[in-house]
């Protein structure tokens, strides 16, 4: 069979059989076929869509590319976690070592910022010697010891995304829900998992903002996952504002570091307790909502969490002192106050802005080669609904020099918006749970069905 044939039937709406998606990602993988015939190909799926045979094909053909984790006869439930991506989203950070204190093991692979939104990788490369490139027996064996590893994708697991992940953030194919699903559920199925929480953001700092887009996705991935034998549940999450008050690597960390302590925002504690809720579960370390919450909240606040994220940041090369004293990361040279301009109630804190503008003071990377500047980022202190006074302090800026404070109190001026009052409710933290059986909605004012809201308020 010929690419270019492959490519025009895509174009043209028909469906391809699982042997010519096979004969794709395996020509792609090894290179015979080139960059510009994949994007091709790319582009095309992000116009026509997948059917869901070839979807699955994609996906068993990506996980096929590499190797699988491989834990026979080890009964530890394995239960991982993956997030679509926001600003200020460190919630894994917290969410892996406060996990595995409660008995479950958690095999975390994450990834690096894309576009707007930071990645888990940058955040814990901001901690000195930090290593995230840990090879597949390395990371199968801290596992096993500590009950949890922080790693990239390694060269085993899926290559063929790696490639193609790689091909689609140059080729402007990143938002397509059918590659984004087989995008991480690949990587996500070759873990050896016994089960896996998604976080699906939704709001404008999100890949896919509308709420239905977001529902798609969690649909898509979920059903990857059932008809693989992963038991899969997704929560949509609010991706409108940014996620807690650091945005930027090491203000991140410090602030996932401070979490752990049991000192961190309101609203990342929340989202953190509603995806852990639904770790224990899967794993049945607990049976109901209110005690996976309280097993949370007692690991948290007994230090044993944060003992965990000692241990495994020492186990990976870093400096564990951290814990204690997050000033050991990198500090930015120009720290500055941004101040309201006008009395009145904070209608928005738009996300996207302040992710662009870290990426453009060196917090994030333009092109693979960029070499990220950790220090930098905002602290912004306050959520939509909040009352200010003109003058009043609302953020914090950290840079590298004078530049960076301009070109970051511009994008704060464009964040922020005072108002006389609040125009529109910002959307819940969390606001639906999807599972093989349906979406539920959650948050305020939502229709139960059977289930409470991950957050704390279903019954035990």
């Amino acid at each position: 069979m010929r690419t270019v044939d492959l490519i025009y039937r895509k174009r043209e709406g028909e469906e391809l059989s699982p042997e010519e998606i096979r004969f794709l990602v395996e020509g792609y993988t090894s290179g015979q076929i080139p960059d510009y015939q994949m994007s091709a190909l790319l582009m095309a799926v992000m116009w026509r869509g997948l059917e869901r045979q070839e979807l699955a094909a994609l996906t068993d053909a990506m996980i096929a590319s590499g190797q699988r984790l491989n834990f026979e006869g080890w009964t530890t439930p394995r239960i991982d976690k993956h997030s679509t991506g926001g600003v200020g989203d460190k919630v894994s950070l917290v969410l892996a070592p406060l996990v595995a204190a409660c008995g479950v093991a958690v095999p975390m692979m994450s990834g690096r910022g894309l576009g707007h939104t930071g990645g888990t990788l940058d955040k814990l490369e901001a901690i000195p010697g930090f290593r995230t490139d840990l090879s597949l027996p390395e990371a199968k064996a801290q596992l096993q010891k500590l009950g949890v590893v922080l790693i990239g994708q390694t060269p085993e697991i899926a290559p063929a995304d790696k490639r193609l992940y790689a091909l689609r953030d140059v080729t402007g194919t990143v938002a397509a829900i059918p590659l984004i699903s087989a995008s991480i559920m690949s990587k996500k199925l070759a873990e050896g998992l016994t089960g896996l929480v998604l976080d699906v953001k939704h709001g404008g700092g999100a890949f896919l903002p509308e709420t239905e887009q977001g529902l798609e996705l969690a649909r898509t991935m979920i059903a990857l996952g059932e008809d693989r034998g992963c038991p899969t549940v997704a929560l949509l999450t609010a991706m409108d504002r940014p996620l807690g008050r650091a945005c930027g690597n090491a203000l991140e960390t410090e602030e996932a570091i401070l979490a752990l302590r049991g000192e961190g925002p309101e609203d990342l504690l929340e989202v953190t307790y509603a995806l852990g809720v639904e770790m224990l579960l899967m794993a049945k370390i607990e049976k109901t909502p209110a005690k996976a919450r309280q097993r949370l909240e007692n690991a948290l606040s007994s230090g044993m969490a944060a003992e965990k994220f000692e241990q495994v940041i020492e186990a990976q090369g870093g400096n564990p002192k951290v814990v204690e004293d997050p000033s050991v990361m990198p500090q930015a040279q120009a720290v500055e106050v941004y101040s309201a301009r006008q009395t009145g109630v904070v209608t928005r804190v738009e996300p996207r802005p302040i992710g662009r503008a870290i990426v453009a003071m060196g917090g994030g990377r333009t092109t693979v080669e960029d070499t990220v500047d950790p220090s930098v980022g905002f602290v912004i202190t306050v959520k939509p609904g909040d009352k200010v006074l003109a003058g009043e302090p609302i953020a914090s800026v950290f840079a590298k020099d004078a530049a960076g404070v301009e070109l970051a109190f511009e994008a704060l001026t464009a964040a922020i918006t005072i108002g006389d009052r609040l125009q529109e409710k910002p959307l819940p933290l969390v606001s639906h749970r999807v599972n093989r059986d349906g979406v539920e909605p959650l948050g305020p004012g939502a229709k139960k069905s059977g289930r409470e809201a991950a957050t704390g308020s279903r019954k035990g």
